[in-house]
């Protein structure tokens, strides 16, 4: 069985734009490159996991979601950066086809669906984001869990504290988090 560590995209990954759907207008959060390199040599499959709601919303499309993620692999390979796999749910209960799905975060579809494919053993693996969906997904597969500060991370720090939601470890950043949580995790454990 890997490790892996899930990362959101928008807000932990990216600067989170509201629906974003023009490949053009991704730009990275600074240090998102380098902790996914540093990801990569530690081992660690990359899987980046997003709610995609747009889609059901009408807003978007799955090609222009389809289109921004692949500028997103663009950017990191050309940064030498590497990720495994993009899984997104399209899904919103309360719009479009209104599908109760388990893929949408909190939800752990995504995340089951990478162990399956990817042999994950997701007890000891990590899940990073800006919101506390991404923390409570995390909690609910038996992950670890890391809240960044950037994109919605500041105000929903205090939602998961309200909400009893675990944080393992609070970062600034997604760079943050890798370096001195993941990495530190890591070589604790070997």
């Amino acid at each position: 069985m890997s490790r892996a560590v899930f990362i959101d995209r928008d807000g932990t990954i990216n600067i989170d734009k509201d629906y974003l759907t023009d490949p053009d207008d991704l730009e990275l959060i600074e240090g998102s490159s380098e902790a996914i390199k540093i990801a990569n040599a530690l081992g660690l499959k990359v899987v980046i996991i997003s709610n995609q709601s747009g889609i059901s919303r009408g807003i978007m499309t799955a090609a222009q979601v389809d289109s921004v993620n692949s500028r997103l692999v663009e950017i990191l390979k050309e940064s030498g950066a590497r990720v495994d796999a993009i899984y997104y749910c399209p899904h919103h209960p309360n719009y479009g086809d209104k599908v109760n799905c388990d893929c949408r975060k909190p939800g752990i579809g995504m995340l089951l669906r990478a162990a399956a494919e990817y042999g994950v053993d997701l007890s000891s693996s990590f899940v990073v984001g800006d919101k506390w969906s991404d923390v409570k997904c995390g909690e609910n597969a038996g992950a670890f869990t890391s809240l960044v500060r950037t994109g919605y991370g500041e105000a929903d720090y205090q939602r998961c504290i309200d909400g009893g939601i675990k944080i393992d470890y609070l970062a600034e950043n997604l760079f943050d988090s890798v370096t001195n949580f993941i990495r530190k995790k890591i070589e604790t454990d070997n």
